[in-house]
């Protein structure tokens, strides 16, 4: 079942979990995978899901239903992490010296899926937000060690020069989650 923004959604930070979510209504609540270090100070009280995060949410779910054949369950859990990580996020300057360098020149969109090279390990991740320099990605690999001492988990973000986005290759399937 598709989720589709309603009135009472709105951001909460979870002490419990210790993570931004979305409560879904009175029944519901979606924890997404950010701590209280990455995000804006306006997340950590509670303030609606407003309409601006409501066209982002249903531009990213419409993109997904486009380009990848998945549930429903997962195109949301994608939307409301990007959507999260879009608004909610404290900026980020790129950490690109943990990828390699792709030798193919790549049109970066929202919602556009890409790999990063680490360490001669292949990862997938999906555009959450761009420009013309750099892309702020999401990681849909289960994690990733970037170096010996740091590693992403999936859903998290960081932020790369476009320059170490690697094309997938159209025959692959992605699968997240």
């Amino acid at each position: 079942m598709l989720l589709m923004p309603q009135r009472d959604w709105q951001w909460i930070y979870n002490d419990a979990y210790g993570v931004l979510s979305v409560s879904l209504g009175s029944d519901m609540e979606f924890l997404t995978p950010y701590k209280v270090k990455l995000l804006i100070p306006d997340a950590l009280t509670a303030m609606q899901f407003n309409v601006e995060h409501a066209k982002f949410y249903i531009e990213f779910v419409e993109r997904l239903s486009k380009t990848m054949t998945i549930a429903d369950a997962v195109k949301v859990q994608l939307a409301l992490n990007a959507t999260a990580a879009h608004y909610l996020l404290k900026p980020q300057m790129p950490k690109s010296w943990f990828f390699d360098t792709s030798a193919i020149c790549v049109y970066s969109e929202l919602a556009k899926i890409f790999q990063l090279r680490c360490q001669g390990v292949n990862v997938d991740v999906m555009v959450v937000e761009s420009n013309i320099q750099a892309s702020l990605v999401m990681l849909l690999s289960p994690n990733l060690l970037l170096s010996d001492t740091k590693q992403l988990q999936q859903f998290e973000c960081i932020k790369v020069m476009n320059d170490r986005l690697h094309p997938v290759k159209a025959s692959r399937q992605i699968a997240a989650a």
